[in-house]
């Protein structure tokens, strides 16, 4: 295994997964009716490998106000 190329590998899979979930979210949020959000929303993210039986769920909170 070479684990300089695993580890560049991660960190370019990470990299798009958190640009393109900011987007997502942003776009979602200037599509809501900004008023009638709350002032936080909850939100997670799972994350599955079945090839190495990772199932990894992160849960968070957004403040909206």
């Amino acid at each position: 295994m070479n684990e300089d190329k695993l580890n560049l590998s991660i960190r370019k899979f990470l990299k798009q997964v958190g640009v393109t979930s900011q987007r997502e979210i942003e776009n979602a949020v200037r599509d809501a009716d900004t008023d009638a959000l709350p002032p936080s929303v909850e939100i997670s993210v799972q994350l599955n490998c079945p090839a190495l039986g990772i199932t990894h769920t992160v849960d968070g909170t957004l403040e909206t106000k």
